[in-house]
């Protein structure tokens, strides 16, 4: 089922590849993206629930205020990251796959008690089950921050990869939710209307191609937001996480102050160094910052 789906998955992004983007073919291009989100889904969770839920097996109670997740590639250094922060000892060595299980740990700041959790390295091709990526995704999918730890002496297209693994998965990250108002109905076809907005991206024919692929003839949709064919069939999935994100570039003791002052152009970031916990006082206040957005 699975290898059947990925070449299904395979066929259509490289038809997409082929597809030239003008006004002429956006709607057949929304079509294949709904079609894409809808095979990818089904990878996330396949039919008959085989394998559990995501995140079964080593997701850890919740604790605290808030929750936290480190996310990253192997040997990023989020087991000493987190051994230092909270005080939790997260097996740490200078090898991959370290850490096989989710390790908890809490600690306060500001008064507000936060948990972090400690993920297992995270490979790519995760998003499609690979080295229990599923398990690993889906439990950062129940975090209200997540940390995207990266070794600063790689190169920064590790940043890419681990982004698109996630949003494979249905997070997004430092994204507002598209203000769209998505209403099924019994009759009447596929309307729409905007409120403040002009569309410049979608129009009447990709819109209904879009429901269409998912056998939603009769709908009302309200557009308060400059939409793109990516945001209107998030709304239409309905199981789409928005979820601030932290860039940790961990390990700045190996790389020089001009890289330093290259990466500083990163959006997001926070350049730490665990093992000598340079750094430290920004990452809480920035945590804090961040989830400030979360916050009752």
């Amino acid at each position: 089922m699975s290898s059947t789906t990925q070449q299904k998955i395979k066929e259509i992004e490289e038809e997409m590849a082929r597809t030239q983007k003008n006004k002429a073919t956006s709607a057949h291009l929304g079509m294949l993206k709904a079609k894409l989100a809808k095979l990818k889904r089904e990878l996330i969770a396949p039919k008959g629930g085989g394998g559990g839920k995501p995140g079964e097996g080593f997701d850890a109670k919740k604790a605290g205020d808030c929750r936290v997740g480190l996310v990253g590639f192997p040997s990023v250094g989020k087991s000493t990251l987190m051994s230092k922060l909270t005080g939790t000892e997260s097996l740490a060595a200078a090898y991959h796959f370290t850490t096989l299980t989710c390790i908890p740990g809490t600690f306060r700041y500001k008064g507000c008690k936060i948990q972090l959790l400690d993920l297992p390295g995270i490979i790519e091709g995760a998003k499609d089950g690979k080295g229990r990526g599923r398990q690993v995704i889906g439990v950062a999918r129940t975090c209200n921050l997540i940390l995207i730890v990266l070794d600063a002496s790689q190169p920064m297209t590790h940043k890419l990869l681990i982004e698109k693994e996630l949003e494979g998965f249905g997070m997004r990250l430092n994204k507002k939710k598209p203000d769209i108002r998505f209403t099924k109905r019994n009759k009447g076809g596929i309307t729409y209307s905007t409120i403040g907005c002009k569309l410049t991206h979608l129009d009447k024919k990709t819109i209904t191609a879009i429901c269409k692929e998912y056998r939603c003839s009769n709908a009302e949709i309200c557009f308060k937001c400059d939409a793109t064919i990516d945001e209107l069939i998030d709304v239409v999935e309905g199981n789409r996480v928005y979820v601030p994100c932290i860039y940790v570039l961990n390990m700045i003791d190996k790389i020089t102050i001009e890289e330093l002052d290259l990466l500083s152009q990163v959006p997001h970031y926070v350049p730490v160094s665990g093992g000598h916990e340079w750094n430290f006082d920004l990452l809480r206040e920035k945590m804090w910052d961040y989830l400030d957005y979360i916050r009752m």
